[in-house]
């Protein structure tokens, strides 16, 4: 029997009201718009809305249309992965034609997507109930899952798209990976070791051999591993402190020959060459941002945005006299990168 509440819309818990309370809008699942079955028709939740519709769904033909144009645009992308992993496997490929490749690709499938959301899928704005205000119920949760389902139904019944879209979706992924190739050989560790060794020679910038009676004390000169003078990450600066105090870290025993000592030319900052020598205060200076490294102490920053000291090459003399290597440098020379311990 109808109470005098629900003919008069009186309000029910501050939500439910009007003359539409009790009423249900026939074949309509409730929970489609956040209201639980049973409960009565909010009426901030218009009666007439529908969120399953979609764009074609009377008109098949239409339908049918919109699913070719989009699979041409899906099958474009197809052409352009292909002629994109085709440049780069040939031998004279052309940036140009990556490019071209690339963009037309890109293009087709989101333009693709953008029509299969647009034609093939519900796009109608509806609304909710704004139901109560508390944590969500177990049947809310399912209601919003339900939601969620129907947005997949239309797109699930296009089958033809889907066994498109799934190749498509594959070889434009795997193309993508061959601009992979533009980076270069993997560096391996190559930026963890220099052409220095075990008794390398040190020779100057016209390839002759260094004695330590060569350097005067306070005397600095550049130096590079014999045939390696090319490398970009051996250049080292030859020291001669004299008989100044110098400390010597452990680990580092018997790396100078008298007051001779080497250390990378490379800042530790961004990879400038930290070349200038004050003789007054033994400290190196990096032109570029002023990082200053105490020669004396290990090369260790005393000012400036480097973070850590210059490297020491071990030094030792070979047979002839000349000034040798013991081995590589014992850390990476250079600013930090991503895989250095």
């Amino acid at each position: 029997m109808t109470t005098s509440e629900e003919l008069t819309g009186v309000e029910r818990d501050g939500h439910y009201a009007g003359e539409t309370a009790g009423r249900l809008p026939p074949g309509r699942n409730p929970r489609h718009f956040g209201i639980d079955p049973g409960e009565p028709w909010p009426d901030d939740v218009p009666m007439d809305q529908d969120d399953t519709h979609w764009r074609f769904e009377n008109d098949p033909k239409a339908a049918k249309r919109a699913e070719n144009r989009i699979a041409v645009l899906f099958v474009l992308t197809l052409l352009s992965s292909a002629g994109l992993a085709w440049d780069y496997i040939s031998n004279d490929g052309q940036t140009q034609v990556a490019a071209a490749c690339f963009g037309v690709g890109l293009a087709a499938l989101a333009v693709g997507l953008i029509l299969m959301a647009r034609d093939l899928m519900p796009g109608n704005e509806v609304t909710a109930s704004r139901g109560h205000h508390h944590v969500s119920e177990d049947p809310d949760r399912v209601a919003v899952a339900e939601s969620l389902a129907r947005g997949i139904e239309p797109f699930a019944r296009r089958a033809f798209l889907l066994k498109v879209l799934a190749p498509v979706g594959g070889a434009f992924s795997l193309a993508l990976l061959f601009p992979i190739a533009s980076l270069g050989p993997r560096p391996h560790r190559d930026l963890l070791q220099t052409k220095w060794g075990r008794f390398t020679r040190a020779v100057n910038q016209d390839g002759q051999p260094i004695r330590p009676n060569d350097l005067p004390v306070d005397g600095i000169l550049t130096v590079f591993p014999e045939g390696y003078m090319d490398d970009a990450l051996s250049p080292t600066l030859l020291i001669n402190v004299g008989q100044a105090p110098f400390r010597i870290v452990k680990g580092n025993e018997g790396y100078n020959i008298g007051g001779i000592v080497a250390f990378s030319a490379i800042c530790t900052h961004a990879a400038c060459p930290a070349k200038l020598y004050n003789t007054q205060t033994h400290q190196l200076i990096c032109p570029c941002h002023q990082s200053t490294f105490d020669v004396l102490d290990n090369a260790k920053p005393v000012f400036g945005p480097a973070p850590r000291s210059l490297p020491q090459l071990p030094l030792t003399v070979d047979a002839e006299g000349y000034i040798v290597s013991q081995s590589d440098y014992t850390q990476p020379v250079g600013p930090g990168f991503w895989n250095r311990g």
